[in-house]
């Protein structure tokens, strides 16, 4: 067992105003996005950092054209797969030439530069399919699941390449763990789940451990009908988000599994009073007593939540 719950909260655009910086500057240039993290690990004295700032690293190393609004996600701006002859045409980039792409191999050198060799550095990759939904229309693959899993199948084994490629490099670059998004997953059955992801992410995840790194599943929402399934795919650690419950995940991970989660981080850690925010981080803790367990919000902490909040959070989890 953990002897006390590590701290990892997820933190991207209040990192990025955390420091006076825009979002935009935070997602596309590594030199701000280092700081504001090495910031954040400074004054909130966090157990781990994450590589994670938008969803489009490796879509742009693919070729979309991405825009980075001041204070907004960066936004794909053009689907490049429609067609099966898409995919057969998409090569798969080299991580290390493509802008988007060095640009956080590049955040991994620094932070650990930065940090030290005995910190906590969590890369990130897109999952496979929430890749694919990035890089063609969300609601065309969803009809796609349904209609032609050829096409499914040959676009995600392609994806998932690029996917061990990416993580490859970010674990050379000194990242300990990886972290893989596939949030789009908990929008599925788990019949679906079973059928074109479970293997793609067992294959990854597997990859990811003969690097010698722990892997951080990411997959926002309501999973609680694919916790089964994700537990053969062996991941580390798995993100809840606070529409689980926390007891049926441990229930459904077993004991090698760490949750991490799982506070909303709006109703909660955003609009409550750091008072209230303590009370309630207090009260998780206790119930994630002698379990493994990792403190965070549900999701990413929000642009808008107060500092105190966050503060008392980690005031909690250092009782």
């Amino acid at each position: 067992m953990i002897e006390r719950p590590l701290f990892m909260p997820i933190l991207m655009h209040f990192a990025a105003r955390y420091i006076g910086k825009t979002y935009g500057e935070f997602a596309s240039d590594y030199r701000v996005f280092v700081d504001a993290n090495v910031k954040c690990v400074e004054d909130f004295s966090m157990d781990s950092v994450g590589l994670i700032s938008d969803p489009y690293r490796e879509a742009a190393a693919f070729g979309a054209d991405i825009n980075f609004p001041a204070e907004q996600v960066p936004i794909c701006r053009n689907k490049i797969v429609k067609t099966i002859d898409d995919v057969k045409a998409l090569k798969n980039p080299d991580v290390y030439r493509s802008e988007r792409t060095l640009d956080r191999i590049n955040a991994a050198r620094e932070l650990r530069k930065r940090l030290g060799d005995d910190f906590s550095i969590y890369g990130w990759i897109e999952g496979p399919l929430a890749e694919a939904c990035d890089l063609s229309d969300l609601s065309e693959m969803m009809m796609k699941l349904m209609m032609e899993p050829d096409f499914v199948m040959t676009f995600m084994d392609k994806l998932t390449i690029t996917a061990k490629d990416f993580a490859k490099a970010q674990v050379e670059a000194g990242c300990d763990i990886i972290g893989m998004g596939d949030a789009i997953c908990s929008q599925i059955s788990a019949e679906k789940y079973r059928e074109f992801v479970l293997e793609k992410h067992a294959e990854i995840i597997e990859y990811i451990h003969s690097l010698g790194a722990m892997v951080k599943l990411h997959i926002c929402g309501n999973i609680t009908h694919l916790l089964d399934d994700i537990k053969q795919a062996q991941p580390d650690i798995v993100d809840i988000d606070h529409l689980v419950d926390m007891n049926i995940a441990h229930e459904k991970l077993g004991d090698d599994i760490i949750c991490c989660g799982n506070l909303d981080p709006v109703s909660v850690i955003q609009n409550l009073s750091s008072d209230e925010v303590f009370d309630k981080t207090k009260t998780l803790l206790h119930n994630e007593k002698n379990k493994r367990f990792a403190l965070s919000g549900g999701c990413e902490i929000t642009v808008n939540t107060p500092k105190e909040n966050l503060m008392s959070m980690r005031r909690a989890c250092r009782l």
